[in-house]
């Protein structure tokens, strides 16, 4: 019987006819036709039960009587207008709410008809006999129409086979949903436990399989099963590595964001389709964590109806630390950068996705002192979000004298401004590679930290208020010019992908998560931190590269090669996010802690600073990478040409009795 009727329902003049949704003034004809059907029956058996005759006039007027009400119950209620939905629950409240308002008022009618003339128009056992029938055939009607939809709508033919994860009311409801999709793109076949214990074979008509590493792979192949469904709540499961085993099968891997119910009005504006809900899994869903919510109350305390300056408003950090400021309700945000286009392209987004929010486009250089001392006297910020910064560790190797011109003594004057206009916080952005530096960018990194917490202790001494802030944390995922897309350029481009060396390792984080962060600790702080973030694990790049080949339906190493080409220039193996010698104390959130570091003296740390960037700007370059490591010496260069250097300070003989000028002093 169910071949046959398969076979009816596939029939080419019965697929003709299929519609995405049944109009409502069908069903809400088949529900009255259902009301007038069980009226009629019910009179009919009433005379012939007790041997009376009605007249026909008093038939049908007493039909239009039933027929108004439940109509206009039934208009009133909109219960004609959910059929078509993935659960029946919505479906029986409604249907029950209308039957059971329509004869409340239909028993007040008879008692009406019955005290002004003394006999009623229906018998009241008859009412509710009604009420009873036609609830009953108005839900077998839904489920019919269910059934039909989902048989002829639901057709197998181009549809991926897929697998849903779990065993929960969630995964039970996906597959539903996905099963029963009008014009679907999966088909799922089955669910996949992971627990060890399930003995359960089947649920709702899918069949139960067991995740058994030695076992489950040649299941998919045998049955024709192209991926796996999770949705979010097995986001942290799939991170944890469960993935890799997939991946490395060549199964797909599908990802739903949310689970829920799909009403006719967003069938009819073609938004039905839990389909558009579920996406190839990228990297950054097995790399990045729980997602930011952006409510947290002391950044909005802070932030809201303040005036915002943001340097390198332009850039990937930059820029995101725009969207959350816009998000806090802040009353003007100034955009500092010197990219034209970019800044361009950023003015079009935030017009669009914030158009109330008041922002200010203002080009310019951190290294021009004087612009942006304009920017400063012209909006008098009370916060200022520094993350303007030349950044890529290998070009800053070959531009050395640049690193330092934008990152330290622009940063140098960013802050001083700020002190002078007195900002109330300014949080500037760091690198892990500040810790230990093996090449320029990071030293630079440092020396803008040193300088920045400095002048804030010297500031506070002499009665100022400024609160100089540092953030440092690792690389973010899907950065400018960062791994991940460079990998996705080389893989769409048919390999080789490149990793500088198979063990490298680093830190990652989602961009919104590092800057839900930084604001986060930029409004905590009073002055003086360098704050540390939770980066998580760290992640090979080598077996990173791999899984991204994977997801993109490639086999690494035979569709797409990996090719090592040797460590860049300052590159090392390993970041960290402190110093050995560092310690760090716990905050009110567990993701953010404070770096216990060395305090520098304000004014030593002026003379060396104003000695490197004068190097820097002659274009001396040995004599301002010596100065700069006798300043720092933790930063020792490592695939550089500037090893060479750290030859020459240790080569020279320096009594140990005698402390050279150049060491920080300790507070």
């Amino acid at each position: 019987m169910e071949k046959l009727i398969h076979k009816l329902l596939n029939l080419r003049i019965v697929r003709s006819f299929r519609v995405r949704t049944t109009p409502r003034w069908i069903i809400l004809l088949l529900d009255m036709l259902i009301v007038t059907v069980c009226y009629i029956a019910t009179v009919v058996a009433d005379m012939y039960s007790v041997h009376t005759f009605v007249t026909p006039i008093t038939v049908f007027l007493n039909w239009l009587i039933f027929f108004s009400v439940y109509a206009i119950i039934a208009y009133v209620s909109k219960s004609y207008v959910y059929v078509i939905r993935l659960s029946v629950i919505e479906d029986l409240y409604r249907v029950f709410m209308l039957v059971m308002v329509a004869t409340i008022i239909l028993v007040f009618l008879n008692v009406m008809k019955l005290f002004i003339t003394g006999e009623p128009f229906m018998k009241f056992w008859n009412i509710l006999i009604i009420a009873a029938f036609s609830f009953s055939l108005m839900m077998i009607e839904r489920l019919c129409i269910k059934y039909l939809y989902m048989r002829m709508n639901s057709a197998t033919s181009g549809r991926k086979r897929v697998m849903v994860l779990g065993t929960t009311f969630n995964s039970l409801f996906l597959a539903n949903a996905l099963k029963g999709e009008i014009g679907g793109k999966y088909l799922p076949v089955g669910l996949l436990s992971i627990k060890s214990n399930q003995d359960v074979t089947e649920m709702n008509g899918f069949k139960v399989y067991r995740f058994d590493p030695s076992t489950i792979a040649e299941v998919f192949k045998e049955k024709n099963i192209e991926g796996l469904i999770y949705d979010s709540k097995s986001n942290n499961l799939m991170r944890s590595g469960f993935a890799d085993f997939f991946i490395k099968n060549d199964i797909a891997l599908l990802a739903m964001n949310r689970v829920e119910e799909f009403d006719q009005d967003n069938a009819e504006n073609g938004q039905s389709g839990i389909s558009t809900y579920i996406k190839e899994v990228q990297i950054e869903d097995l790399l990045g964590r729980d997602p930011i919510v952006l409510n947290n109350p002391l950044v909005s305390q802070h932030i809201k109806g303040s005036c915002v300056l943001i340097t390198g408003a332009c850039g990937s950090i930059g820029s995101e630390i725009v969207r959350q400021v816009a998000n806090y309700g802040a009353r003007k945000i100034v955009l500092f950068d010197q990219a034209e286009t970019p800044m361009h392209d950023i003015s079009l987004e935030m017009k669009r996705l914030f158009p109330k929010a008041d922002i200010e486009l203002f080009m310019g250089d951190v290294r021009n002192r004087e612009r942006v001392e304009e920017v400063f006297a012209k909006f008098r910020p009370c916060y200022v979000f520094h993350a303007a910064a030349y950044k890529h560790v290998p070009m800053m190797e070959i531009n050395a004298t640049e690193a330092i011109l934008a990152n330290v003594k622009g940063t140098r004057n960013v802050a001083d401004l700020a002190l002078k206009y007195d900002v109330y916080k300014f949080v500037m952005i760091s690198t892990d590679k500040a810790v230990n530096p093996t090449n320029v960018m990071g030293c630079t990194k440092r020396l803008a930290e040193i300088y920045c917490q400095s002048l804030f202790f010297d500031a506070q001494r002499r009665g100022k208020k400024t609160q100089f802030i540092t953030t440092r944390f690792g690389n973010v995922l899907g950065s400018n010019g960062s791994v991940i897309p460079l990998f996705r350029k080389q893989i769409a481009a048919g390999g080789p992908v490149t990793v500088t060396h198979k063990e490298i390792i680093r830190y990652f984080m989602t961009i919104p998560e590092a800057c839900s962060l930084v604001l986060e600790a930029g409004c905590m702080g009073s002055g003086g931190e360098i704050y540390i973030f939770d980066m998580g694990e760290p992640v090979k790049i080598y077996d990173m590269a791999r899984r991204m080949i994977s997801l993109a339906g490639l086999k690494p190493d035979i569709d797409i090669k990996i090719e090592e080409i040797g460590l860049r220039p300052g590159e090392k193996l390993y970041e960290e996010l402190l110093n050995d010698k560092e310690k760090t104390t716990a905050t009110v959130n567990k993701k953010i802690m404070i770096a216990k570091v060395k305090i520098y003296d304000y004014k030593d740390v002026c003379e060396h600073i104003d000695h490197i960037i004068a190097l820097a700007a002659k274009g001396n370059v040995h004599d301002m990478v010596y100065a700069m490591k006798e300043f720092v010496p933790e930063y020792k260069s490592q695939h550089s040409s500037f090893e060479s250097i750290d030859k020459e300070i240790a080569a020279i003989d320096q009594p140990q009795s005698e402390p050279s000028r150049l060491q920080p002093k300790a507070e």
